[in-house]
């Protein structure tokens, strides 16, 4: 097995949790996002993953050699195939509960700070650094503060997002923070956030799924 990773990249990380949550062996392959241009546009790549993106996971199913895009659909892939260390409860309305947090950051806060469009922002658009950390900090923590309240009000968490164990929305979660914290995002805003952060990284298989752990770390 074969992750297509870039140290920073907040959807690698999460696919790196799983991974070592899971406790199955991979193969990390760097294709770093800036040097050369973006290694995520050659040629070699986009054969792996047309859309030139980070993560994209290789592997062998049923006799085939298989290449999988998009963080969420990797983590749905690995939970569905190697079932025996879970991400996601079993009972289908905790499991909806679940992938809706996971969506939340992968869909609503993630995309629109992501490297692409930080970098948009700066050279097409002409957005000082000031400007574009304004940016960031605005949509990063106004998804932040809609998933705490929601942690909140709903009472689910434990040390983890939903319960005592770790899972799919703690993937998500902890590499969002990361980038946030990159950003200076004022966090005191989501205690409860930060507290299931601290609990996490405290964990191995965080810990070695984190960007200064990776061998393309700078």
């Amino acid at each position: 097995m074969k992750l297509y990773s870039y140290f920073r990249s907040s959807a690698s990380y999460r696919v790196r949790i799983a991974l070592n949550l899971k406790g199955l062996d991979y193969e990390v392959v760097p294709v770093h996002l800036v040097k050369n241009g973006g290694e995520q546009l050659t040629d070699a790549f986009k054969k792996i993953n047309p859309d030139a993106l980070v993560p994209a996971l290789w592997d062998h199913y049923q006799d085939q050699e298989i290449s999988i895009n998009q963080s969420l659909a990797i983590m749905e892939y690995l939970e569905e195939v190697y079932p025996e260390i879970a991400i996601l409860p079993k009972d289908p309305l905790a499991r909806a509960k679940v992938r809706a947090f996971a969506l939340a950051i992968a869909c609503e806060i993630h995309p629109i700070n992501n490297l692409r469009v930080l970098k948009y922002l700066s050279k097409e658009l002409g957005l000082s650094d000031e400007q574009k950390n304004t940016w960031y900090q605005h949509w990063c923590l106004s998804g932040l503060r809609v998933l705490e309240q929601r942690l909140v009000e709903e009472q689910c968490a434990g040390r983890f997002c939903f319960g005592d164990a770790p899972g799919l929305a703690d993937c998500c979660l902890i590499p969002q923070i990361f980038n946030a914290q990159r950003f200076n995002c004022d966090l005191s805003q989501v205690p409860t956030l930060m507290s299931i952060n601290q609990h996490c990284l405290q964990l191995p298989a965080f810990m070695d799924a984190s960007p200064a752990k990776q061998i393309d770390a700078e």
